[in-house]
């Protein structure tokens, strides 16, 4: 389908585009990487009055490491993540994550910011964020603002940005010693997942000192499986020694039934998940 017609805007700094934020309001959507807000309007599922692209903010992109966090451009795509060995060796979860996003043409052109700001709780990037601890930097014309993990996803397709907002950074803390993996279930290549698991671990004497998951699609936005986390502690890093701890994956959730599977399906997939991906990074401790 053709899109509505609507205006077009390309700024080149953060405070030209909170400008025109400011100006056309709720009327204004932003583009950043286009992977997700295209196929929106060719389908006229929103028809704003103005598009604003950000792709030109060279200050949006870029990947920095101050030591305890590296700290990743809203606007850098996909693929200049994967690129970047301190972000494959110090925050491997989020790149074990992103490599498993679509396909290469969708990872050269899509963007972090972009993915977490569309919020769909079926996106394979909000978990790791989430079990990472990491902090989403928000610029508006008052200033920047930080906002935890956390506290960013508020609902389903809804942040803590505000319509004259722009997340303009994500500061991922490093997690040496740990280990990590993303446990993604689809049924067909590319597609988004059924479910997902993205879990870090720390292995201490033995047992397990530490576990952060988080789960895709397990309910309007991607979420923290906290009672997993607490019952890992002191577990054996094997599939026995976490299997009680993994059941208690489906608490506090309510995923979605689809053509994909009914809630209770998805429910089961994330025990067994959780159980694989604390396993695999269990087995790789730093």
């Amino acid at each position: 389908m053709i899109p509505a017609k609507f205006d077009y805007a390309a700024p080149t700094t953060v405070e030209e585009a909170l400008g025109l934020l400011a100006e056309h309001g709720d009327e204004a959507k932003v583009l950043a990487g286009g992977q997700s807000l295209l196929p929106v309007l060719r389908m006229r599922l929103n028809a704003p009055e103005m598009v604003i692209d950000i792709g030109r903010i060279a200050s949006l992109r870029g990947i920095s490491d101050d030591g305890a966090s590296i700290t990743i451009g809203a606007m850098t795509p996909y693929h200049e993540i994967l690129a970047d060995d301190r972000v494959r060796t110090r925050c491997t979860l989020l790149h074990q994550a992103i490599s498993e996003v679509a396909d290469p043409q969708i990872r050269h052109r899509g963007t972090l910011g972009g993915a977490l700001v569309h919020a769909d709780p079926a996106g394979d990037c909000g978990a790791p964020v989430l079990a990472m601890d990491a902090e989403l930097v928000i610029t508006g014309s008052s200033g920047e603002r930080v906002v935890a993990a956390a506290d960013f996803f508020e609902g389903l397709f809804d942040t803590a940005v505000g319509e004259d907002e722009l997340l303009t950074a994500i500061r991922v803390p490093t997690y040496d010693g740990w280990g990590s993996h993303y446990e993604k279930f689809v049924r067909v290549a590319h597609q988004w997942p059924i479910v997902a698991v993205a879990a870090q671990v720390k292995v201490e004497g033995g047992s397990i000192a530490q576990a952060r998951i988080g789960l895709t699609n397990m309910g309007s936005t991607s979420l923290r499986a906290g009672a997993v986390e607490a019952a890992l502690v002191g577990a054996a890093p094997t599939a026995e020694g976490v299997r009680a701890a993994c059941d208690l994956a489906g608490e506090g959730t309510d995923p979605p039934s689809d053509l994909n599977g009914d809630a209770d399906y998805r429910r089961h997939l994330a025990t067994v998940l959780t159980r694989r991906a604390v396993v695999a990074a269990a087995g790789r401790e730093g």
